[in-house]
């Protein structure tokens, strides 16, 4: 995958809002948040406007215009470049063709979970997979609502994620059988580590 100059997601999702038509920084967060981007793009809009500076800097947007309204204060446009352009075209080609390694949280926590007893694992992960199950309900009714409204061209990420909910609820719940029934390889040493007096260094 090419390194790119700018590596903030925010980035590449102004750069496909703004080849829309050009629009003012306060617009292209409306824009965002409307389109319903800030469900899969981490959006901080305090930041926004350093992103569009970032952006003109390296000649992916530029001044289109500035807008004047009676006694309010100007407004700058910025519309993408054949450079921006050509720059979305290729980070969003890296980003769909080439699998990228990522660290969710939840990943770093199951990689660490020898740290806790079997018991609290069983108990903790009975309280997400409430969770997700919630959010899976949830994400199918709302997905549903949305069909009858948007083309599912639209709706790919919604899916996306909710598929993802779906397979971290399936994974959670067949470990979590696994911990109940005592079938999980190695759970008798990961309990005698918890036990008063057990053997801390499992190495050993």
């Amino acid at each position: 995958m090419q390194r790119r100059r700018l590596r903030n997601p925010l980035a590449l999702a102004v750069l496909a809002t703004l080849w829309q038509k050009p629009m003012h920084p306060y617009e292209i967060a409306q824009t965002l948040r409307s389109q319903g981007k800030d469900s899969s793009t981490k959006i901080n809009y305090g930041s926004l406007y350093t992103v569009v500076q970032n952006l003109e800097k390296h000649g992916f947007v530029e001044v289109t215009d500035v807008e004047r309204q009676g006694n309010r204060p100007e407004r700058t446009v910025y519309g993408i470049t054949e450079t921006g352009q050509q720059e979305a075209t290729e980070w969003m080609s890296d980003l769909i063709a080439v699998p990228a390694k990522e660290f969710p949280i939840f990943e770093t926590a199951l990689s660490l979970l020898g740290v806790l007893p079997p018991s609290d694992v069983e108990r903790l992960l009975e309280e997400r997979l409430k969770a997700l199950d919630v959010q899976v309900a949830s994400g199918r009714g709302a997905l549903e609502k949305l069909y009858e409204t948007l083309p599912r061209l639209f709706l790919v990420e919604n899916e996306y994620q909710l598929h993802m909910t779906e397979a971290e609820a399936a994974w959670v719940r067949g470990f979590l059988d696994e911990l109940r029934t005592g079938a999980l390889p190695g759970i008798d040493l990961w309990k005698s580590f918890h036990e008063p007096g057990g053997e801390q260094d499992t190495r050993t």
